[in-house]
């Protein structure tokens, strides 16, 4: 049973990723139907994560009332109407509306998917799940630029496309039962026993089933959190770390290269349309790629090491670019190409996977939910304000102007990596719980809970040339202190 939450959990989000870059494809042949001036061809793109802000809102506060299942259904005949709304559109108008309903429909399903996951999945297969949930992101951001090269200008086709995994979706959250957590808030306690043995492949009177219903139980009891707590004491480096990332990573301008990925191409010297979709699939394969190299390595090498080696990578990347086309250097094609496969690849092995992460470990239980809703807020809000600003910037500013705005944002990641974030890497929620509680500086969290372990059994520290961690490692890369957490 536990491979069909997995199963929900990425079309969930390979609909994200598919209804995200689907319209890198369809820009040109919409240019070729349509007159679309830059305010309105942005003010398209960014419906798509306008309306997920709105899903977002939507999802947190009708979360507990309704249940995760609805949500989810509803989500999935948002995806199926938006995506049908867009392919029968008369206007830019009417596909500006069809794309709001379709990001309202990401909203929700990129909150209440993971919390779906959450509340289901044994904890040693979790972060499996979240891990195969991003991986399902950018099979659906390859997906939408593989059919949009094979579409060609039949955009309508193109848009009507969508709508195939959200029946999928429709279909297989309707052979689901909602969350036993949630049933236990509800006061609905023998449905969810009988959800829990069925997810665990259990008899209904099997012990196991009966004592996590009782730490559901217990655990629900002492929810108290609410979205003011957030900003106190406790929580408060939390909060700074969970949202600082999400703005950074947008304002590395990922989804301008997403969602405009033809038209960079284009300002990068590649004249034929076919050529800049291939370019276009030719990143989408890197994504893919990578991102599997980032689960590989992400409880390896620690969070905040491949937090530096992202926004190193990303901000030379977007450099080069910025340079090549600023100098109007001959060789802006090859530079521009080379540089945008470095930042897509940097970007997918810790810029994109990253925030998601660390904002499910980092918030206190009680109030995780919240923190949640809140760094998620920060996501799609500075989502919305690259995507529409980008045509604009672009216009006036050019390729190079743009992208050294956002290599100087991923120089900035540098220094919020270095002072702020924490290494969660092997340490337990309630480790990380209990440093915040504490009120111990955050960034040293990894530093403290080590200093702690050998001061317990009495082993001296060993001498730097015989560490082998990824505090060290940071160093020696970049420096004494710069990988302390």
């Amino acid at each position: 049973m536990i491979y069909v939450v997995a199963c929900v959990a990425a079309i969930a989000g390979l609909l994200f990723g598919y209804d995200e870059g689907i319209i890198a494809g369809a820009l040109a042949p919409l240019h070729a139907r349509f007159d679309i001036p830059p305010l309105q061809e942005g003010l398209m793109t960014a419906s798509v994560p306008l309306g997920a802000l709105a899903g977002t809102l939507t999802a947190g506060w009708l979360a507990a009332p309704l249940g995760r299942r609805k949500l989810l259904l509803g989500a999935a005949v948002l995806f199926i109407s938006g995506a049908l709304i867009c392919a029968i559109a008369p206007s830019i108008l009417v596909i500006s509306l069809g794309r709001l309903l379709l990001g309202l429909a990401i909203g929700i399903a990129a909150m209440v998917a993971p919390l779906y996951i959450a509340e289901t999945a044994p904890a040693a297969q979790r972060g499996m799940l979240v891990s195969i949930y991003q991986l399902a992101i950018t099979l659906g951001i390859f997906g939408a630029y593989l059919v949009g090269f094979a579409a060609g200008d039949s955009w309508r086709v193109l848009f009507a496309t969508a709508a195939v995994p959200g029946i999928m979706l429709l279909v297989g959250v309707a052979r689901l039962s909602d969350t036993p957590r949630w049933l236990v808030l509800r006061g609905r306690g023998e449905e969810a026993r009988k959800a829990l043995a069925r997810i665990r492949g259990l008899s209904t009177g099997d012990s196991a089933v009966a004592k996590e219903i009782a730490a559901i139980t217990a655990a629900a009891r002492d929810e108290t959190g609410s979205w003011k707590n957030l900003t106190g004491p406790v929580a408060r480096p939390a909060l700074v770390v969970g949202m600082g990332l999400f703005l950074l990573q947008q304002l590395s301008g990922i989804n301008a290269v997403i969602y405009f990925a033809p038209t960079v191409f284009e300002h990068a010297g590649f004249s034929e349309t076919g050529v800049q979709l291939l370019a276009t699939v030719g990143l989408g394969a890197v994504n893919v790629v990578m991102t599997l190299v980032a689960m590989a390595l992400i409880d390896r090498i620690g969070r905040r090491l491949l937090l530096f080696i992202g926004f190193a990578g990303a901000a030379l990347s977007l450099g080069l670019i910025a340079f090549a086309a600023g100098t109007g250097s001959d060789q802006l094609q090859i530079l521009s190409l080379v540089g945008l496969v470095v930042y897509i690849a940097a970007f997918a092995v810790a810029l994109g996977p990253l925030p998601w992460v660390m904002m499910s470990e980092i918030f206190p239980l009680h109030l995780r939910g919240p923190g949640m809703g809140a760094a998620s807020l920060t996501n799609w809000t500075f989502n919305v304000l690259v995507v529409l600003t980008f045509p604009l910037l672009l216009d006036r500013l050019g390729l190079a102007g743009v992208f050294a705005i956002y290599a100087a944002v991923c120089v900035a990641g540098l220094f919020f990596t270095a002072r702020w974030v924490p290494e969660t890497s092997g340490l337990t929620l309630e480790e990380i719980e209990a440093h915040l509680k504490a009120g111990k500086p955050f960034r040293r969290l990894g530093e403290t809970q080590a200093s702690g372990a050998a001061a317990d059994v009495n082993i001296a520290p060993l001498p730097p040339a015989a560490v082998s961690s990824p505090v060290a490692t940071a160093e020696s890369v970049l420096g004494p202190g710069v990988g302390r957490s």
